[in-house]
């Protein structure tokens, strides 16, 4: 940890940051081995009006902390919301609309499962105001599919994608790779498919044990070692670049600046609120800045919101951490940031990171000019070692 002047920590936020909204579906088809997100198997349906209804309660409650503000983006995640009709959502987003505004060209993203996309079903959403797209194919191989427990197949993954261009412009196309018993072909194979179809934005994610999984209590054999790995990382890099996207965050990448202007809001340390059953939020006063999070039992969640109380936990952020915070998001970001957004987002002083700053500097994991810090390659291959320099001692 880092020690510095702690009367250095002192301030408040002058401008507050733009709002998202993320909702979260919590039921899926089958719960993947290897997702440790809140998600539940659907084993004897669930009512989706009386969630929306749920949903539609809890925003109202959280009102009062962003009144006067507005959304930038929305984002349907889980879980799997594409288990839900377009009616439903056509109802939410409605509802949502009554209670805050959204600002113009405002994104509205829905994941989606490709064992639950159909024409009409998808067209449906795109009725209802749903802009943006994201699919969790993660591999076309069917051996590699089989071994991470997902529902669909190669051919139905490949479909899927048909499906969801004939409805929606802007489609993101989640990959992950260091799967097991993976080659560099293969891992390569999957991409130029994915490539094939010209998406708009593409997320690849490395293949990662989490604790709490199956795959963490029974973890599968043959994985790819560091090496294979990491070859497989700079093909893909360097193959994604050839195709003109653009490499903006750690695992995202973006064809003609069609950035994820949701999860974009994320790494830039903007707020979001989060409805839905284990939902975490982000939001920020004159005061400071709290965090948020939902009960994640979709049954006790709905019991929470019905009582008017939908928060398990409500914390502020301690002066101390907001180094930290800021930078473990920012750090994600290849290009990086504007120096004057650290005081923006913080309330603090830059002086309170600089001398930190240097020492990253002078370690080779950061860069900057006269007015941008950035990552280096090495800072980003080793971002814990960054992030590490910005835990602050003290009790502020």
């Amino acid at each position: 940890m880092s020690v510095i002047d702690l009367s250095l920590l002192k301030g408040g936020l002058q401008l507050l940051p733009p709002l998202a909204l993320y909702i979260h579906f919590p039921w899926c088809v089958r719960k993947c081995p290897y997702c440790d997100f809140n998600s539940h198997q659907v084993k004897n349906g669930f009512d989706e009006m009386a969630y929306v209804d749920t949903l539609l309660r809890d925003l109202e409650y959280s009102l009062p902390d962003v009144w006067g503000r507005s959304l930038t983006s929305i984002f349907m995640g889980g879980g799997t919301p594409s288990l839900f009709s377009a009616a439903a959502l056509d109802v939410l987003l409605a509802g949502i609309r009554a209670r805050l505004p959204l600002q113009p060209e405002a994104e509205i993203t829905m994941e989606a499962n490709p064992g639950t996309i159909e024409a009409d079903k998808f067209k449906g959403y795109r009725e209802a105001g749903i802009n943006r797209l994201s699919i969790g194919i993660q591999s076309f191989n069917p051996r590699h599919l089989q071994a991470l427990g997902r529902i669909h197949d190669g051919d139905e993954a490949k479909r899927a994608i048909e499906i969801a261009l004939g409805c929606f412009d802007n489609i993101n196309l989640d990959l992950m790779y260091a799967l097991p018993e993976q080659t560099l072909a293969e891992a390569q194979t999957d991409l130029q498919t994915a490539l094939s179809f010209g998406p708009s934005h593409l997320s690849a994610y490395h293949l990662t044990i989490e604790p709490n999984t199956l795959f963490a209590r029974q973890t599968p054999a043959n994985l790819p070692d560091d090496e294979l790995s990491a070859d497989m990382q700079e093909a893909l890099e360097q193959s994604l670049a050839q195709a003109g996207f653009s490499h903006y965050e750690t695992s995202a990448f973006a064809h003609g600046g069609q950035y994820a202007r949701h999860n974009l809001n994320y790494w830039q340390f903007g707020d979001y609120l989060g409805i839905g059953a284990g939902a975490h939020g982000k939001i920020s006063s004159h005061d400071g800045i709290v965090r948020q999070l939902r009960y994640k039992q979709p049954a006790a969640y709905i019991q929470a919101v019905a009582a008017g109380q939908p928060l398990q936990q409500s914390a502020k952020i301690a002066r101390r951490d907001l180094p930290f915070e800021f930078m473990m998001n920012l750090c994600r970001l290849t290009g990086g940031f504007e120096a004057r957004l650290f005081a923006e987002r913080t309330g603090l002083p830059w002086s309170v990171v600089e001398p930190l700053v240097q020492q990253a500097e002078q370690r080779g994991l950061l860069a900057r000019d006269l007015s941008r810090v950035w990552p280096t390659l090495k800072g980003q291959r080793f971002l814990n070692d960054l992030l590490t320099l910005f835990l602050l001692e003290g009790d502020e």
